[in-house]
């Protein structure tokens, strides 16, 4: 790190918050480097000196935050922010805290859908699993209501024009079905706004429960209740760096506080 690292990158990967989170506090002028207002893609070394709303950020320490990673299980009635003006519960209220840096969220769940939700201490690894590109895969099982036809079916299989592109499900299986419901098992491997319910009510059904079962390697087996966590492995760490090509840091658990 001796030429310097560009700055939104640097507090991202010590989990200061997500590098587009933090490039909108340099354009705000909330940043400092040694007593001047930052500048964007600014280089810097964990020897400067940094302020964040003026607050020194512990660079050297910073600099040396592992990498932890933490499975939550999300009820329904929860959002993924850090605060609420409607103040509705948050999911960040229930997390342990971590033993260096802090929890960033990776991607978000809409307040009705419950299930598996990832936080890291590494905004870099944040960063690069909510890009499409990585192709992350999400499977989620998903309650519709009403008869659902081949047709249909077939559709969001072979793929449908939503508002933002065409979208599709990697995989759709069908589970049992309870009343007017039907069960369905889908993946999908991006995390566009509300992509499972937009998919199934482009053929006009409505789904009335959704549950995220697994993100990347990521599952929140029965050992989590809802509303609680459990650090990932070092193995599943791993497995989630190499799913976006980052290698090296030491991945072992290190106990939340």
């Amino acid at each position: 790190m001796s030429r310097g690292e560009r700055i939104h990158k640097f507090l991202s990967r010590a989990g200061l918050g997500s590098r587009r989170e933090i490039e909108r506090w340099v354009r705000e002028g909330r940043v400092r480097v040694n007593g001047e207002v930052a500048a964007l893609g600014q280089p810097v070394t964990p020897a400067d000196q940094i302020q964040v709303d003026g607050r020194r950020i512990a660079m050297r320490v910073a600099a040396e935050v592992p990498c932890q990673v933490l499975i939550y299980r999300k009820p329904s009635g929860q959002i993924v922010t850090r605060s609420d003006p409607q103040g509705r519960e948050t999911v960040f209220a229930n997390l342990p805290r971590p033993g260096r840096g802090r929890w960033v969220a990776v991607g978000r769940l809409d307040v009705a859908t419950s299930g598996v939700l990832a936080f890291t201490t590494d905004g870099e690894l944040a960063q690069r699993l909510m890009r499409p590109e990585y192709r992350i895969p999400r499977q989620y099982s998903v309650r519709v209501f009403g008869q659902v036809t081949e047709a249909q079916l077939k559709a969001l299989r072979s793929g449908v024009e939503l508002d933002d592109g065409m979208a599709r499900f990697d995989a759709l299986e069908i589970g049992g079905a309870t009343g007017d419901n039907q069960w369905f098992h889908v993946t999908v491997h991006e995390g566009r706004n509300r992509l499972v319910r937009r998919l199934w009510e482009s053929q006009g059904l409505q789904v009335s429960r959704l549950i995220r079962t697994r993100f990347g390697p990521l599952v929140a087996d029965k050992s989590i209740r809802a509303g609680g966590s459990r650090l990932a492995t070092g193995e599943e760490v791993q497995a989630l760096r190499e799913l976006v090509g980052l290698k090296g840091p030491d991945t072992k658990p290190t106990k939340p506080r």
